[in-house]
């Protein structure tokens, strides 16, 4: 397979329209990376710019050492799989999967070797008869799959390839598709708007926002070290709350003040905190980070309403508001008769908690207590 480098690339439209700036990655071989981030945010001209369906206005994409900046689509050796299949309605599934290597003149008895081990493969040698309109849409896209498997290419991308598919079915496709990747130990580039399917797939998460990567790293080190607010709010389900707090100093101690109840930062978080006493910063904290207390707390007691529940079977989500109308919400699987209205306590852990800067007109609010090298 293949290692593939982008080396400070950039898209720049007619117009003068920036879609990307200064992107810097190498996915190494046999990597499943997952570019991830809002719809606009850059990713899937990026993928195509690795595509070459998009001309490259700065830097240098190489793909084994091999510069392809001006190297022909058909000759970079990668296969892309679509939204929206692209799949011939006039033609079986055999001859879908068939027809790029029939196009290249390959050997016949090879293309239907290589078609049939990839149906089998993906479960579709009874259907290989079939056209796709008497296909489900997850048997569809894995016939779009099938069709990139064939080539045997160096590299894999995929563009949202799951977002047409309804929530049962997009749960089954990502688990097929990890257990493909782990079978062909292929180079596999995937761009996402759900990083639910990011944290599941991704080996490497790439997370971009208005054409600017904010972090590159393995799904639980980006869930566990946001480098900024936006990356911490965007990874994990229900995402990270965010509470604004004041710095103080009291009788020697960091403390931070939300109005209606204090929160003791950790000593590593206090001295970091130390340089914003008297500032407003954001405290963070995930859903999952926050443990259900009936009685209150020593300390850094959380004293909340329940405005909505949200019973799910082995946990609630409550959803929280606080007397300053500060909203969170906490995972909880203590069984309490919870009702809307109710005031509860809820403790925070610390050793989780996050705290950013408050910098609303900058393009980051970055994170105040975690050292985070930046790689790219």
């Amino acid at each position: 397979m293949a290692k593939v480098e982008l080396k400070g690339i950039g898209k720049v439209y007619d117009g003068g329209v920036r879609a990307v700036s200064n992107a810097n990655i190498t996915i190494e071989d046999k990597e499943f990376c997952v570019f991830v981030g809002p719809s606009g945010c850059g990713k899937s001209t990026t993928l195509r710019m690795i595509a070459g369906l998009e001309d490259i206005t700065e830097g240098k994409l190489f793909i084994d050492g091999i510069e392809m900046n001006d190297v022909p689509p058909k000759d970079r050796d990668i296969a892309m799989v679509f939204q929206n299949y692209a799949l011939y309605p006039h033609m079986t599934v055999y001859d879908n999967m068939a027809f790029g290597l029939k196009i290249r003149k390959m050997d016949k008895a090879e293309i239907d070797r290589r078609v049939r081990e990839a149906a089998k493969q993906l479960d579709l040698t009874i259907y290989l008869d079939r056209k796709p309109k008497a296909l489900s849409g997850g048997q569809r896209q894995r016939v779009a799959v099938g069709r990139a498997i064939v080539r045997e290419p160096k590299v894999f991308l995929f563009d949202e390839p799951l977002s047409n598919l309804d929530a049962k079915l997009r749960v089954t496709m990502r688990s097929e598709l990890a257990a493909l990747h782990n079978r062909l130990q292929a180079t596999m580039i995937y761009v996402t708007h759900d990083q639910i399917e990011a944290m599941t797939l991704g080996t490497k998460i790439v997370v971009m926002k208005d054409g600017i990567i904010q972090q590159i790293g393995a799904p639980l080190y980006l869930y566990n070290y946001p480098i900024n607010k936006f990356v911490a709010g965007f990874i994990g389900t229900p995402p990270m709350n965010f509470l604004t707090v004041r710095v103080l100093e009291k009788n020697g101690a960091i403390v931070c003040d939300e109005g209606s109840f204090e929160i003791n930062p950790t000593e590593e978080q206090a001295k970091a905190l130390k340089a914003f006493v008297g500032k407003e910063v954001t405290f963070g904290i995930r859903p999952e980070d926050l443990t259900y207390v009936e009685k209150p707390a020593a300390k850094d007691d959380m004293q909340m309403k329940i405005t909505n529940k949200e019973p799910l079977g082995a946990e609630t989500h409550l959803y929280l508001i606080s007397n300053k109308g500060q909203s969170i919400i906490a995972k909880t699987t203590a069984t309490a008769d919870f009702r809307l209205g109710d005031t509860v306590n809820v403790v925070p852990n610390m050793a989780k908690a996050k705290f950013f800067e408050i910098k609303p007109d900058a393009p980051e609010e970055l994170n105040i207590c975690d050292m985070i090298e930046k790689k790219w």
